[in-house]
């Protein structure tokens, strides 16, 4: 071989190396797009959840999984950065920023408060269709001291059911709504209670009842429960049965208020977070326990575990604990919230 023919192949060889300082991103094409399609799901949900876009049950499920999605969004940012896709990983970052500054103050609790004033241990229940095992939920109002119980999905054989195992005994005044579908509801109080209309016009019962507490200020208390969004006029029902909830209390010369039941909807979900912009605190939240699931409990494999059950206070309410319980029988867990009214 000549040397003019060595100083060619030499020539096409350099031709033929990619130039100095860029290296091909791993995985080619595929890879990319790949990439692509996880971070515009990300962004989609990142919309429905800012943009309050539930539309019907698909929509609204994927909001509320905002909490794993976020999750999904960092694993997702160190794989496009591991691939070198640099501005998937720009886009991945920014959206998982905004998600990560709504979903992370529920981790934290806030500062205690000072509020002086009588103690209202307030737990919620879905019992679903009247199936709750009876003696659990018994057991639970006996040993945390609960003072006012609420029960949706609560049917009349379950009724019956409660006054023989005694819960009657403990919490002798009520307010009940019972519904052989599962629409019911039910309030029971350690206090005297006065039946009144803070939720009328809805798909299932919501009862509400004005709590005569020791001392100068009562409680209205709504045991809510709106309705399912699985698409068409349910999710207009359910925005509107939850943003027609009653307002908070704004001044102490008002019976303060607590609405406690299966929202169906988690902090995510732009209904619920409008009734909290009105100067309501979810109770979990405070206590740095808003991430803990409530449903579902009856083993869904294919249903991710959410925070649908709340217990919401008006602003000038303490909070002082909070808690979940299984209770067989029922797909939700109860809630408990410790709170103080103040005087």
């Amino acid at each position: 071989m000549h040397s003019d023919d060595l100083v060619e192949d030499e020539t096409m060889s350099e031709q033929r190396k990619p130039p100095r300082g860029r290296r091909r991103a791993p995985g080619g094409r595929v890879v990319t797009l790949l990439l692509l399609l996880l971070a515009a799901f990300l962004c989609a949900v990142a919309l429905g959840r800012f943009g309050g876009l539930e539309r019907g049950q698909i929509s609204s499920a994927l909001i509320a999984l905002t909490p794993y999605v976020t999750a999904g969004g960092g694993v997702l940012l160190l794989l496009a950065l591991s691939l070198r896709r640099w501005l998937t990983a720009l886009v991945v970052a920014m959206v998982t920023a905004v998600l990560a500054g709504s979903v992370a103050p529920r981790v934290f609790a806030d500062e205690p408060s000072n509020v002086q004033g009588p103690s209202l241990n307030v737990l919620s229940a879905n019992v679903y269709f009247g199936e709750a095992d009876v003696d659990r939920l018994v057991r639970l109002v006996r040993r945390n001291d609960v003072d006012v119980l609420s029960m949706p999905e609560l049917n009349s054989g379950m009724v019956d059911e409660l006054r023989k195992a005694g819960l009657f005994d403990i919490l002798p005044h009520s307010v009940l709504a019972p519904e052989a579908n599962g629409d019911g509801s039910g309030i029971v109080s350690r206090y005297p209670l006065r039946e009144l209309s803070l939720a009328s016009n809805t798909t299932m019962r919501q009862p509400s009842a004005l709590i005569d507490l020791p001392g100068e200020r009562d409680v209205e208390y709504v045991a809510a429960h709106p309705v399912v969004p699985v698409g068409g006029d349910t999710t207009a029902g359910w925005k509107r049965e939850i943003t027609s909830l009653p307002a908070p209390a704004t001044d102490r010369s008002q019976p303060a208020r607590v609405l406690a039941g299966d929202f169906n909807a988690t902090l995510d979900h732009a209904p619920l977070r409008k009734l909290l912009g009105r100067g309501y605190s979810d109770a979990a939240e405070v206590t740095g326990d808003g991430l803990a699931p409530t449903w579902p409990e009856l083993g869904r494999p294919w249903a991710p575990p959410v925070a649908l059950d709340h217990v919401l206070v008006s602003g000038d309410t303490a909070v002082r604990d909070y808690r979940t319980f299984k209770v067989d029988g029922t797909d939700h867990r109860a809630v408990l919230a410790e709170l103080v009214v103040p005087s």
